[in-house]
């Protein structure tokens, strides 16, 4: 063997010509890139509790608890696990307050999202048949699934004849055109439903996700109840005894005198709990669609876009991220409010106002004044209110379990022992008179309404008032007069042509008008 190629063996072995080790001699050299920074104990415990509530999201949901006798939840693929992970970071760096309940993730293939080819393939024909030529991206957009799940389909119903290319598209996509087939079967689809909306979410995949954002859930403090009544003015013994009440997370009443700020007070109920919530747009129960998300009672408020995460979050489109829900009826409040009612023209599903309520606020204002008698509406809700779940029945003839999730609040005029009877009122365990302010909060509401409505705070017409119109006629105090008054004098300034003025001549003026028949 010649002396070259010992060295290269040598060579190969990691040893030099003259006996030195060559990793041992690598190993000896400092590093040439900068150190890494060593993290912060404060870091470390961050990213475990980031961990944890990952944990949490994919781990399997307890069928028991959540799950109707017939079905019970799939455990989470490594597929599902890796979406959901990296899905819960993107949402974690923009609102780190989501990864706190709910995060719907974008399913891997149509079985997992709860529906079947047939229900998709559905609701693409019918769009198509609306509208006309449409590219797979834009028919993806409108069901709100994948793009990489619909272009498959799209290929099987070409090849089905139920559509043709009418010309390519960017980005490997086409624009695609219905066939005389194609046209006939998206008519016998119309036939039976309209809706080519987004693609619904199966009733399992609703009751989890409420069950996850549950106000069971919710502990509001001292601080939230602080933080959600900063605006109006409220005692501190009103907020000791809402407290427990919003916490218990069930029904109370409200009442007292007209005026005083019971459906204001409940309207900012929501505002103790957290921010938002993620609801279905549709749900699908056995081909029926029921609509849930409600732009008249929902307030959408999708996900910040300036961060690049986001768009890797791969968050399921079918649903929609809303502000709690506060829902006010008042005497407009019927019976088939309370159940899901089919419009029979398009043969679309509304969902009831305590299914859009869940996890929100559900206030029936003016109680006892509906057009149906107050035993109506509370033999309906008396064992939802124990049970925390209703029982709704489907067009079909279906019944189906959801979940009754909801704070409600009774807001009367009247005492609750005149409207409803014993059994009723051991369901609403917090009952909440809202009293007369006394003088130095009648005071204190004229000096908050004053720099909204343009007027510059003064004692001394605010004496003049007290004294000659309430003292001397004995007439109470109520927490809507300080607000309505000054509008009466701000509309006759505005008459006037001249600024906000607060004057004792103005304020004749406006109690003569307000306490005309008073």
């Amino acid at each position: 063997m010649t002396k070259s190629t010992d060295n290269s063996l040598m060579a190969l072995l990691g040893k030099k010509a003259g006996g030195t080790d060559t990793w041992t001699a690598l190993a000896a050299k400092a590093p040439t890139h900068e150190p890494v920074e060593a993290k912060s104990p404060e870091k470390d415990a961050k990213l475990q509790q980031l961990l944890q509530r990952i944990n949490s999201l994919t781990a399997p949901a307890d069928p028991r608890k959540t799950a109707s006798p017939t079905a019970a939840p799939k455990p989470a693929t490594p597929e599902q696990t890796n979406t959901t992970v990296a899905g819960a970071v993107a949402v974690a760096e923009a609102d780190p307050a989501m990864t706190d309940e709910f995060l719907p993730i974008e399913p891997p293939t149509v079985r997992d999202a709860g529906l079947t080819d047939s229900e998709v393939e559905a609701l693409l024909l019918k769009f198509l048949l609306a509208r006309g030529d449409l590219t797979g991206r834009e028919m993806a957009d409108q069901v709100r699934m994948p793009f990489v799940l619909v272009d498959s389909l799209l290929r099987q119903l070409k090849q089905d004849q139920l559509l043709i290319y009418r010309s390519s598209a960017p980005m490997n996509d086409y624009v695609y055109q219905l066939t005389d087939l194609g046209r006939e079967r998206s008519r016998r689809y119309m036939e039976h439903c309209t809706y080519f909306g987004s693609a619904p979410v199966s009733l399992m995949d609703y009751i989890l996700g409420i069950t996850a954002q549950s106000l069971t859930k919710q502990h509001p403090s001292q601080e939230d109840l602080s933080r959600a009544f900063g605006d109006i003015l409220v005692n501190q013994n009103m907020l000791r005894r809402l407290g427990p009440a919003i916490n218990s997370g069930r029904g109370l009443f409200l009442y007292g005198s007209a005026g005083n700020g019971k459906t204001t007070i409940a309207e900012r109920v929501t505002r103790a709990f957290g921010q938002y919530i993620w609801i279905p747009r549709a749900i699908g129960v056995d081909g029926e669609i029921i609509r849930l998300f409600d732009p008249v009672n929902h307030e959408e408020c999708p996900l910040p876009q300036n961060t690049g995460l986001l768009d890797q979050s791969r968050l399921d489109r079918r649903w929609v991220r809303i502000r709690r829900p506060t829902i006010v009826v008042g005497g407009e409040l019927t019976m088939d409010s309370l159940e899901v009612t089919l419009n029979r023209s398009t043969g679309i599903s509304e969902a009831p106002l305590q299914l859009k309520s869940n996890c929100g606020t559900l206030v029936i204002d003016d109680f006892g004044r509906q057009k149906m008698s107050t035993d109506q509406l509370l033999n309906r809700w008396i064992v939802p209110l124990e049970k925390r779940y209703d029982y709704l029945n489907l067009p079909n003839g279906k019944k189906i379990q959801v979940p009754f999730d909801q704070l409600i609040v009774f807001s009367t005029n009247l005492e609750p022992k005149q409207l409803v009877d014993e059994a009723f009122l051991r369901r609403i365990p917090y009952k909440i008179e809202v009293l007369n302010p006394s003088e130095d909060e009648f005071r204190k509401l004229f000096e908050m309404m004053c720099p909204k409505l343009g007027f510059t705070y003064s004692t001394g017409p605010i004496d003049y008032l007290i004294n000659k119109h309430y003292k001397s006629v004995n007439r109470p105090f109520r927490a809507c007069q300080p607000r309505d008054l000054l509008l009466q004098v701000k509309n006759f300034c505005a008459y006037l042509k001249q600024q906000p003025e607060l004057s004792p001549e103005f304020l004749d003026l406006a109690v003569e008008n307000y306490f005309a028949v008073m």
